[in-house]
C-alpha cells in the first residue's frame, strides 16, 4: 500500500519523502508491488531498498531516501518531527494510535494518513490536527458574473446578465470592479445571498449613486478551517465518507468490522487464515464486542465479517491503486492546504466481487507459492485464470493507459500460456510534460513512442504478460487494422482517451460487435468510470454530455469581455496566418502548375476558388528576414491599433441603441488603441515570434544575429506605418451569427488580383519556389517553436487593448492547447476502480455487481452508482430489442430482396416495411420504382466486395395505427450465404 501513495505524491513534486520498511521482499510482493522484481527476491532485499531507486527517477527533483531500522511501541518518536506528514500502512492500530498521538502533540501538529488495504476491503483515515486552515477548498476557479442590473434598496438585488447563471451560493463573498453610477461598490467586498439562478442580494444600497451599467462581480476565495479529532476518539465515534449511497450502513459496519480484525491480530499476532470458518467465529465475536462499544452501535453484518476474515490475508491491487489515489490527495492537502481534506474515514470496498464467487471449495484460495498469491486470496484460482486468458484492447498510453497496464501487470491479465493477450495503441509521442503523471516513462524516453515504451516497462512489472504495440489512432481510417474480426477476438476493450469522439466511436465497435467497455477519464481532480456490458447496461453513446459552449462569433472577432476570449482569438490567428492560409496556397498551385496559367484564365473571366487569397499572399510575400519583421510590425498596427480605431469609428463611446441604452455597456468593453513601443517586452515578444513564424512558413532563413534587439531596432526604425483609414465595412454584432464560410471579391478586388499577379510574374516573384509554403501544426509542447509565445503575446495585447486582465504563458497554454488537466492521484484513482470493473467483466457477474463512478478528490466526493440498465423497445405483441440485439439473416446467392423480407417475417415474427443500408435506401415502398426490387437479389442492391461476408442493413417495421411513424428495430446482419 505504501509504494501506490508513495508513487503519486513523488509525481506531484514533493520536497522529500523517506520510506520505512522492515520486511524482506518474497514472490508475494510481485503481485502487489510493482516495482519488486525477481532479483530482489532471490537476494531477499529489503522492500524499502529494491523500490527506492525507482521511486527516485520518477521524479529527479524530489529526495527520497529509505529506512529500515524497527519501528515499535519501544521506538523513540522524536525522529518524526523532522516530518510535515507521516503515512502509516501495514502498522499495527496500538503503534498507530502512539504516534498519532506524538504527532497531534507537536507545534505545529505532524499531519496523519493511515490506509490499509486487506484482501477485498480497505481503510482510510486522516488527521491534520486539532484545527487545519484550507486556503482554496475546490481548486474551483474564481466565478466572474457580468452584471445587467442593481436595485437602489435594502437589500440591493444584483441581477446578471440574461441565459448567464452566477452558479454562486448563498455566503460566498464577492468582489465588484467596472460599475458605472453605483460606483461605491467597485472593489467593496459583500456577502451575498441567493435569490434565484440569476440574481443575488448584497447589503443596502439605497444610499448609493443610482446603477447605470456595467460592472463585474468576482467571486472571493476565502479560507476555511476544518476540525479533527484522534484516532482514538475517532475509533469510537467515526466521521465517515459515504461513497455508495445505496448502501449507507456499510461504512460503519465495515469500521467495526476492521476493528475486530485489528483486535484479532493483536490476541493472535496474525491474521485470520483463509477460509478458516474458526477464525470467521472468533473475528463475529470480536465484532460484535466491538460493535457494542461503539457510539452509534451499528448493526454487525455477518457477510461482511465472514468475507474481511475470508480474504483479509489477500492483497486486490487495483483496489489499493484507488485507495492510494485518494490518500496521495490527502498528503499533497495536508503540506499544501488546498482543497478540502477528507473528514476522517473512508472505506472503499470490493464485497460485490466476492459475493459472487463460489466459496464452497477454500482451496481455490489457498496459495500456490507464486506471483498471484494475494490475487488468489481474493477472488479464488478460477477468476484468476480467467483474467490471465484475457483478450483485451487499451486505447490510449497516457496518464489513465499507464495505470492500466500496471494493474494489468499485476492482475495476470494476457498471461495465460495458451489465450491471453493485451493489444495496445497510441500514436503520440512521448513529451516532457507527460513525465508528472504518466508514471511509466522517464526523461529518456522524450520523443520515443508512447505505446512501444509502456509495454516494455509493463514487462518489466511481469515478464510473462504478452502484449502488442500499435501506433494507429483508432477511428475510421483504421477499421481495415481494427476491423469486426478484431474486435470479435477482444474479451474487453478498454479506453484511455480524453477525446469525447474518439470514446464514441470505440463505443460503436463495441456496440456493433458486442464486446464490452470500461471507460473512465480525469480532468484534474475530478474522474469518471463507466462499465458497457453487452445485454445488462446502456451503451456510451446513450448519454450525450451537454455541447461545448462556443464563444459568438462577434465577440471573438469585435467585443471580447474575458481571457478566454482573447486567446480563441489569438489561437484563430495562427491557425489561419500559420496553418491555414499556407495550407490552401499550396492546394492552389498544386492545381495549377503555373502563374501564368492562372493569369491566363482570370483574364478570360473564369472563376477559381480561393485564386483572390492566394494572390494577395503572393503579392505580400516577404523575401527576406527584414520584410518578416517589417510584416510582423504591420500586422501588430492592424491588429492592436487599426482594429481599435475601426470599432470606435463605427460605434463611437456615446453610441447608444434603440432603446436608449449605450451600445459600450458591459459585457462589450470599448477598445483603446495600443501604440508601438519598442522596449515594451510584451510588444517585442509579439514581432519578434510573429516574424520568425513568418519566415518558417515562407522558408526565409534567420540567424541569431537577426533575432537579436539591435537588428530588430535598425529594421523597425526605418519602417514607415501605413496610417489608419476607416473603412465601410459592417461590423457584426448578432450574437447568433457564425463565421461566413466565403469572403465576397469585388470586381475591385478581381482587378486588382490581375495586376497584383501580372506584377509578380513580370518580377520574376512567382517562379515554383515563390508557388510554395510551409504549413505550420500547432504544437504546444514543444517550447522552441513560438506557437505558445505567439499566442502569449498576441492574446494579452488584445486584452490590454480591452482592458482585460492578461493570463501568464502557462494559463493560456491550458486553453489554447485545450490541455485537460491530469494529475497521478485521480488517475491512479479511476485506473484502480475501473480495473476492479474489468475482474467483475471476466468473471461474468450480474448486472447488480457493476458499478459506475464519479469522484472530486479535492473536496473530496466519492460517488458509486448502479450502471444504468439496458433499455427494451418494444416493437410490437411482445416483440422487443435492446441497443444490444442483433437480427441475423443467412440468404445465398439467388437470395432476392422479397426472400429476404420473408425471412425477417418467419424468424421474428415481424414485417420490414423498409430496408436502408447505411446511407442508401434499399427498399422504401412509397419510392418510385422500388417495388420492382422486390424481385432483385440482395448480391445485386447490396454489390458487396468479394471478401465481404455480410452486410448490416437497418429495418423498419410499419406502426400499429395508420398515420404514426414506422417502428425501429435492431440491425440485421445479412449473411450472402449459408457458410458463412
Amino acid at each position: 500500500m505504501m509504494l501506490y501513495t508513495a508513487k503519486n505524491i513523488v509525481l506531484a513534486g514533493i520536497k522529500a519523502l523517506t520510506i520505512h520498511d522492515t520486511k524482506q521482499c518474497q514472490a508475494w510482493d510481485l503481485g502487489t508491488n510493482f516495482f519488486i522484481c525477481e532479483d530482489d527476491i532471490v537476494n531477499r532485499r529489503n522492500r524499502a531498498e529494491a523500490i527506492i531507486h525507482h521511486i527516485a527517477e520518477l521524479n529527479p527533483y524530489v529526495r527520497v531516501t529509505s529506512s529500515s531500522v524497527p519501528l515499535d511501541e519501544a521506538t523513540d518518536l522524536s525522529f518524526l518531527k523532522q516530518y510535515q506528514c507521516v503515512v502509516l500502512t501495514e502498522i499495527r492500530l496500538p503503534l498507530q494510535k502512539k504516534i498519532n498521538d506524538f504527532c497531534r502533540a507537536q507545534h505545529p501538529p505532524i499531519k496523519f494518513v493511515s490506509a490499509d488495504v486487506f484482501g477485498i476491503w480497505s481503510r482510510l483515515f486522516c488527521d491534520f490536527g486539532e484545527e487545519f486552515e484550507v486556503l482554496d477548498t475546490s481548486g474551483e476557479e474564481p466565478k466572474e458574473i457580468f452584471i445587467s442590473n442593481i436595485t437602489q434598496a435594502n437589500p440591493g438585488i444584483v441581477t446578471c446578465l440574461e441565459n448567464h447563471p452566477h452558479k454562486l451560493e448563498t455566503g460566498n463573498l464577492v468582489t465588484f470592479r467596472e460599475i458605472n453610477g453605483m460606483t461605491e461598490l467597485n472593489g467593496s467586498t459583500k456577502q451575498i445571498t441567493v435569490v434565484s439562478p440569476f440574481s443575488f442580494s448584497i447589503d443596502d444600497t439605497t444610499e448609493m449613486e443610482p446603477y447605470l451599467h456595467g460592472g463585474i462581480a468576482v467571486q472571493v476565495k476565502t479560507s476555511q478551517t476544518f476540525y479533527f479529532e484522534c484516532l482514538e476518539k475517532q475509533m469510537k465515534h467515526p466521521t465517515c465518507l459515504t461513497a455508495d449511497f445505496s448502501k449507507p450502513e456499510a461504512p460503519l459496519q465495515i469500521h467495526a468490522a476492521m476493528l475486530a480484525l485489528d483486535q484479532f491480530q493483536e490476541n493472535y499476532n496474525r491474521k485470520p487464515n483463509i477460509g478458516c470458518h474458526q477464525d470467521s467465529e472468533e473475528l463475529l465475536k470480536l465484532a460484535m464486542s466491538i460493535s457494542a462499544a461503539l457510539q452509534d452501535k451499528p448493526e454487525v453484518n455477518d457477510d461482511i465479517v465472514n468475507w474481511l476474515s475470508w480474504t483479509a490475508q489477500g492483497f486486490l491491487a487495483p483496489l489499493a491503486a484507488a485507495v492510494g489515489g485518494v490518500a496521495s490527495q490527502e498528503v499533497l492537502k495536508a503540506v499544501t492546504g488546498k482543497f478540502s481534506p477528507l473528514c476522517q474515514w473512508l472505506y472503499v470496498e470490493a464485497a460485490d466481487l466476492f459475493e459472487s464467487l463460489d466459496k464452497s471449495n477454500c482451496e481455490e484460495f489457498l496459495p500456490r507459492g507464486d506471483r498471484y498469491d494475494a490475487l488468489r486470496a481474493c477472488i479464488g484460482d478460477t477468476l484468476c485464470q480467467k483474467l490471465q486468458n484475457l483478450n483485451v484492447f487499451l486505447v490510449g498510453c497516457g496518464a489513465i493507459g499507464c495505470e492500466m497496464l500496471k494493474n494489468f501487470a499485476l492482475l495476470g491479465v494476457g498471461t495465460g500460456k495458451e489465450k491471453g493477450m493485451v493489444t495496445i495503441t497510441d500514436p503520440d509521442l512521448i513529451e516532457k510534460s507527460n513525465l508528472n503523471r504518466q508514471f511509466l516513462f522517464r526523461p529518456h524516453h522524450i520523443q520515443k513512442p508512447k505505446s512501444y515504451t509502456a509495454a516494455a516497462a509493463t514487462l518489466n512489472i511481469n515478464p510473462q504478460l504478452k502484449i502488442e504495440s500499435h501506433l494507429h489512432k483508432v477511428c475510421p481510417a483504421t477499421e481495415m487494422m481494427y476491423s469486426d474480426e478484431f474486435y470479435t477476438k477482444q474479451d474487453i476493450i478498454v479506453t484511455a482517451l480524453d477525446n469525447v469522439e474518439a470514446r464514441r466511436y470505440v463505443d460503436s465497435r463495441c456496440l456493433a460487435n458486442l464486446r464490452p467497455l470500461l471507460d473512465s477519464g480525469t480532468m484534474g481532480t475530478k474522474g469518471h468510470t463507466e462499465a458497457i456490458v453487452p445485454h445488462l447496461t446502456e451503451s456510451y453513446n446513450s448519454h450525450r454530455d451537454p455541447p461545448e459552449e462556443e464563444i459568438p462569433f462577434c465577440t471573438l472577432k469585435s467585443f471580447p469581455a474575458a481571457i478566454e476570449h482573447t486567446i480563441q482569438w489569438a489561437r484563430d490567428k495562427f491557425e489561419s496566418s500559420f496553418s491555414h492560409k499556407p495550407s490552401l496556397f499550396n492546394k492552389f498551385w498544386q492545381t495549377y502548375s503555373s502563374a501564368e496559367e492562372v493569369l491566363q484564365r482570370i483574364q478570360s473571366g473564369e472563376s477559381l476558388e480561393g485564386c483572390f487569397q492566394v494572390i494577395k499572399s503572393l503579392s505580400r510575400r516577404p523575401r527576406n528576414w527584414s520584410q518578416c519583421v517589417e510584416l510582423a510590425r504591420i500586422k501588430f498596427e492592424k491588429y492592436f491599433n487599426h482594429k481599435a480605431l475601426q470599432l470606435l469609428h463605427c460605434f463611437p463611446l456615446d453610441t447608444r441603441l434603440k432603446d436608449g441604452s449605450l451600445f459600450w455597456q458591459s459585457p462589450k468593453r470599448p477598445p483603446c488603441p495600443v501604440k508601438f513601443e519598442f522596449n515594451d517586452p510584451l510588444h517585442f515578444s509579439f514581432i519578434h515570434t510573429a516574424a520568425k513564424l513568418f519566415a518558417t512558413i515562407y522558408c526565409i532563413p534567420f540567424t541569431e544575429e537577426d533575432l537579436s534587439v539591435e537588428t530588430f531596432y535598425s529594421i523597425l526604425s526605418k519602417l514607415e506605418i501605413p496610417r489608419f483609414k476607416p473603412s465601410n465595412k459592417v461590423v457584426q454584432t448578432d450574437e447568433t451569427a457564425r463565421k461566413p464560410d466565403h469572403v465576397h471579391v469585388s470586381s475591385e478586388d478581381e482587378r486588382n488580383a490581375i495586376f497584383q499577379l501580372e506584377k509578380a510574374i513580370l518580377s520574376n516573384e512567382a517562379t515554383k519556389n515563390d508557388l510554395r509554403m510551409v504549413v505550420l501544426s500547432f504544437e504546444k509542447d514543444d517550447d522552441s517553436n513560438g506557437h505558445i509565445d505567439f499566442i502569449t503575446a498576441a492574446s494579452n495585447l488584445r486584452a490590454k487593448m480591452y482592458n482585460i486582465e492578461p493570463a501568464d504563458r502557462l494559463k493560456t497554454k491550458r486553453i489554447a492547447g485545450k490541455i485537460i488537466p491530469a494529475i497521478a492521484t485521480s488517475t491512479a484513482a479511476v485506473s484502480g476502480l475501473i480495473a476492479l470493473e474489468l475482474i467483475k467483466v471476466a468473471g461474468g457477474l450480474p448486472f447488480e455487481a457493476y458499478r459506475n463512478c464519479f469522484l472530486n478528490l479535492a473536496i473530496p466526493i466519492i460517488v458509486f452508482t448502479e450502471t444504468a440498465e439496458v433499455k427494451k423497445i418494444e416493437i410490437r405483441n411482445g416483440i422487443t430489442f435492446t441497443i444490444w440485439d442483433r437480427w441475423t439473416i443467412h440468404g445465398r446467392e439467388e437470395f432476392t430482396l422479397s426472400d429476404f423480407i420473408n425471412a425477417v417475417r418467419e424468424k421474428y415474427g415481424v414485417e420490414p416495411t423498409m430496408v436502408v443500408q447505411g446511407v442508401k435506401m434499399l427498399y422504401v415502398p412509397v419510392m418510385p420504382g422500388h417495388t420492382k426490387r422486390l424481385k432483385l437479389t440482395m448480391h445485386k442492391l447490396v454489390k458487396p466486395s468479394t471478401e465481404k461476408k455480410y452486410v448490416d442493413l437497418t429495418v423498419s417495421f410499419a406502426p400499429e395505427n395508420d398515420g404514426d411513424e414506422d417502428l425501429p428495430g435492431p440491425p440485421v446482419r445479412y449473411y450472402f450465404s449459408h457458410s458463412d
